[in-house]
């Protein structure tokens, strides 16, 4: 506890045009890995575009440490089935939060994270300053896979008594 930085929520929206694994369609799931950490969405059935809209929280304390992102199409009687993997930093993200913005109007843009080949984001990445805290939408592409994208919200979450950025 003495480590911790604070917690960060990942609101895994939905998925995007995602590969076919089973005969017409899939039933996939999100798996987020940082670290020791390990958290899983729920499975959406029968579909390519899943909308999950589910909350995982990690406890942060390496800001320096990527998040794994890999999804995977729940099968019966077999093992699960790769649909894609993706990894990002949250380094700018940290670094928006450690501004500790107050008062600024809705919507305002701290920062912009331009889609590179260090990173899996599809396109630019804004963090913005919404509802009194620092918000990152990310939109990653993911990899060894042919098609398919995720679409995530970060939002930081400050424990008391854990140390500061």
């Amino acid at each position: 506890m003495e480590n911790l930085l604070g917690l960060l929520r990942i609101h895994v929206e939905r998925g995007v045009n995602l590969a076919i694994r089973d005969v017409v369609s899939s039933d996939p799931y999100v798996v987020i890995k940082m670290g020791k950490q390990k958290l899983k969405t729920r499975v959406i059935k029968k579909t390519l575009n899943p909308e999950w809209n589910d909350d995982l929280t990690l406890s942060i304390s390496d800001p320096h440490a990527p998040v794994h992102l890999h999804v995977y199409d729940k099968d019966t009687f077999s093992l699960d089935d790769k649909m894609g993997d993706a990894d990002f930093s949250i380094g700018p993200f940290i670094e928006a939060v450690k501004m500790r913005l107050t008062g600024l109007p809705n919507n305002t843009i701290v920062t912009k994270v331009l889609p590179s080949r260090q990173n899996c984001l599809a396109e630019e990445s804004h963090i913005v300053w919404k509802d009194d805290k620092v918000v990152q939408n990310l939109v990653l592409r993911l990899r060894n896979v042919e098609c398919g994208e995720v679409e995530l919200q970060l939002n930081w979450i400050d424990i008391p008594g854990s140390r500061h950025l």
